[in-house]
């Protein structure tokens, strides 16, 4: 599977109260929804020798690409009118993605489960939100206003909230 990948994860090497390791939550059956072959071509990633269903699990989290080293990551604010701990409750990030030209891109799988920061959520997202981000980040974008982007959207599971709905993983993409 040569996609293209090239990671430096610098992130990752920073200590612990920056960071904490942990690998996106498993799903059965994920469905690759959206792919921004713009994007990928910008990022020089190639998909073209990669099924459906093996990118799926990429995007999903469920098989992680080689030299990625996924950790979640934590952050401080005011919140609620109080300084506290803060982190990404429903975002992996796995790494650093640089390009051809040395660019350097944060690749992270948002929705892709609970993190140490997710208080009492599940750490999902739903489609409605993920399809509006990816809509609204590319507007943006071609407007020439800099903003993260969204390389590709994954449908996995059904999950039972007050009705039932479907969770997605969207893979966002972030200039450095």
């Amino acid at each position: 599977m040569a996609i293209g990948w090239h990671f430096d994860n610098s992130y990752s090497r920073l200590p612990k109260t920056f960071k904490e390791n942990i690998n996106p939550v498993a799903v059965n059956a994920p469905e690759i929804l959206i792919l921004n072959k713009d994007l990928a071509s910008k990022l020089d990633l190639d998909f073209s020798n990669i099924n459906d269903d093996d990118l799926s699990k990429i995007f999903s989290g469920n098989i992680l690409p080689e030299g990625s080293n996924s950790i979640a990551q934590a952050y401080a604010g005011h919140q609620f009118g109080h300084f506290t701990m803060l982190g990404d409750g429903r975002a992996v990030l796995i790494g650093e993605h640089l390009t051809k030209n040395n660019e350097r891109f944060d690749i992270q799988f948002k929705g892709s489960g609970r993190t140490p920061f997710s208080r009492s959520g599940d750490g999902r997202a739903v489609l409605g939100p993920m399809l509006r981000e990816y809509i609204i980040s590319e507007a943006m974008h071609f407007l020439k206003i800099p903003t993260t982007r969204s390389l590709a959207v994954d449908k996995f599971s059904n999950i039972w909230h007050t009705k039932i709905i479907s969770t997605h993983t969207q893979i966002k993409i972030q200039k450095c």
